[in-house]
């Protein structure tokens, strides 16, 4: 069933790194086509003007047919005719005004038409190259970053909000099938790998078993469970946070290892139930998850002289305490007081 990937790849992570070009796709700088052209256009003239240099001061070992000595239009001619790899001997311009539109108006023309002829092949070579360099050194480097599994609406959001939080866009790896999705995440900066997560090798081309968390946001819930088995057996301290549609299915993820669920259909169905009671509830929660500005909840840990006070005290408006793992509220009478290696779950301003 899952015995090939994309493009009939059997495991994709013994396959070199030029077979991967496509599959796992690294972000790179867009530049417009006519600056390109034009860098290509400028590089062909500094070589032309190179050659011509060369060939004017060494001007002494070239034998003119005319029997004159050599000047700097005709090193300038000669150097065209042998770049251009065109030829000479048949037809010789003798005359300095015919080597002079030889040099200005033919040259040019014939620069156009290989650009033109070999130019498009030559570029493709060259990035297909230069993404295999990168993905070699990126599978070299890459670690504790974030995997997410699906780039639908759940997976952008995700994104959205870790981009919010100040994670950069390379310590994320998008996993997809959808190519139009892939496309959408490189042209943000993401790293893209291309095939179903469900398999083990493409998580491990994702780098799973290097990652810090992974966030499951896959459209169904029999896929999130198949994917926190196969990424929890890859690593087992990586945090898998998942989403489900139907929350009877929680348990399921749970025991498969993940360690955070959402359940996106009730969580939308409980917001909607609420705004048209109190919707400025709902208003005020969406402040909270959205990072850009307004408020946001946020972790830090404890500091020195907050030990043994009340996070109810805190100049921070405290929701909770995490300690040894556990979430507990800041109500409950077993944080009264702090101790050395809490975290505070707290709403802090977010600057415009």
């Amino acid at each position: 069933m899952f015995g090939k990937g994309p493009r009939g790849l059997g495991r994709l992570t013994e396959s070199p790194d030029y077979a991967l070009v496509g599959i796992l796709r690294i972000p790179e700088l867009r530049i417009s086509p006519w600056v390109s052209l034009a860098r290509r256009v400028m590089f062909a003239i500094l070589l032309l003007v190179l050659a011509t240099l060369v060939v004017y001061f060494g001007r002494d070992g070239y034998h003119d047919a005319r029997g004159e000595e050599m000047t700097l239009l005709d090193a300038a001619y000669y150097s065209t005719v042998s770049l251009s790899t065109t030829g000479y001997g048949d037809i010789t311009p003798l005359t300095e005004q015919a080597r002079l539109i030889n040099t200005i108006v033919i040259t040019p023309l014939r620069v156009l038409f290989l650009i033109v002829l070999v130019g498009t092949t030559l570029q493709v070579l060259t990035e297909r190259s230069r993404q295999a360099f990168k993905i070699q050194r990126w599978r070299q480097k890459v670690r504790n970053h974030t995997v997410v599994v699906g780039y639908g609406t759940k997976g952008r959001t995700a994104i959205d909000a870790m981009l919010g939080d100040g994670v950069q866009p390379s310590e994320i790896v998008v996993v997809d099938t959808d190519a139009t999705a892939l496309e959408i995440a490189a042209n943000a900066g993401l790293v893209t790998v291309h095939g179903p997560a469900t398999r083990s090798d493409v998580l491990r081309l994702a780098g799973v078993q290097h990652a810090a968390s992974l966030v499951v946001a896959a459209n169904r819930d029999d896929t999130a469970v198949l994917v926190t088995l196969s990424a929890r057996e890859l690593n087992a301290k990586v945090k898998i946070v998942a989403a489900i549609r139907e929350a009877e299915n929680t348990h399921l993820l749970r025991q498969s290892g993940a360690d955070s669920v959402v359940i996106s259909s009730e969580t939308a169905g409980r917001l909607l139930g609420i705004a048209t009671i109190t919707p400025r509830v709902v208003d005020m929660i969406e402040d909270l998850l959205t990072p850009e500005a307004g408020f946001a909840i946020a972790e830090r840990d404890v500091e020195s002289d907050e030990v043994g006070g009340s996070p109810r005290h805190l100049r921070d408006i405290v929701l909770g305490v995490v300690r040894e793992g556990i979430l507990i509220r800041v109500d409950e009478p077993q944080v009264d007081a702090l101790e050395p290696g809490d975290k505070l779950l707290f709403i802090r301003r977010v600057q415009k």
